[in-house]
């Protein structure tokens, strides 16, 4: 929609931040306001090559843990640190319903790390709900994160490529070493990604839990490369 007519809509219906409240206002990016768009912590190179944790200065590759116990996929990056504005807004995302949220969370990703993608990247896959956690909310946050950085970018989204074969507890309510009982062997991979370099999408990366088993399933029939992207991630 062109400028002058959000301004126009602004007047009559005055659009407020689902995050804080506030008018949208200069440098908003729908539906949040410029303020919180500015106020996300983003994470930006230099950082881990295969976790994304970031590093205070360059000269590093590993973290001390993926140096000494590599995680199962090839590669992480997530947009921000999972904190603030970015915490807030992925909170009214999953548990609110408000899924205009995901346009600009998708965003951050695409952002912040769309130019490095590489071209041989050739599907995002969102880590799949159960069905009855998906029919209860009415949407899968990571498919539609998924497609918003699909937006843009010459990678289709391939929500078949992966799907949840048992039902989980919430991750949210578990402890490390819980959250890797949960999910183990609770996803299945399409064999259509055997010899391709894939990216698993979703909202926080925590402990890797649910990345690691995502990327173990797509290992197990026959993965090249598994990357993974999310909007934030807890250091």
């Amino acid at each position: 929609m062109r400028a002058w007519a959000l301004a126009a809509l602004d007047l009559v219906f005055p659009a407020l931040c689902p995050v804080c409240g506030s008018p949208l206002a200069e440098g908003r990016r729908d539906p949040l306001c410029g303020a919180c768009w500015s106020a996300i912590p983003r994470i930006a190179a230099p950082c881990c090559d295969r976790c994304g944790v970031p590093f205070t200065a360059g000269g590093l590759r590993l973290c001390g843990p993926c140096a000494a116990d590599p995680p199962a996929w090839d590669w992480a990056r997530a947009g921000a640190s999972y904190e603030g504005v970015v915490r807030d807004a992925i909170h009214a995302l999953k548990f609110e319903g408000k899924r205009p949220l995901a346009r600009p969370l998708a965003a951050l990703i695409r952002e912040q790390w769309g130019s490095v993608l590489a071209s041989d990247v050739t599907g995002l896959v969102p880590v799949p709900l159960a069905g009855a956690r998906e029919h209860e909310r009415g949407f899968n946050q990571a498919a539609l994160l998924a497609e918003g950085v699909a937006s843009g970018l010459d990678v289709p989204v391939r929500p078949r490529w992966l799907a949840r074969v048992r039902a989980t507890r919430a991750q949210s309510e578990l402890g490390a070493a819980e959250r890797r009982a949960n999910v183990r062997g609770a996803f299945a991979a399409d064999p259509a990604t055997a010899g391709r370099h894939v990216v698993v999408v979703d909202d926080v990366l925590t402990t890797g839990a649910t990345a690691a088993e995502c990327a173990r399933a797509l290992r197990a029939v026959g993965a090249a490369r598994v990357g993974v992207l999310t909007v934030a991630r807890v250091r």
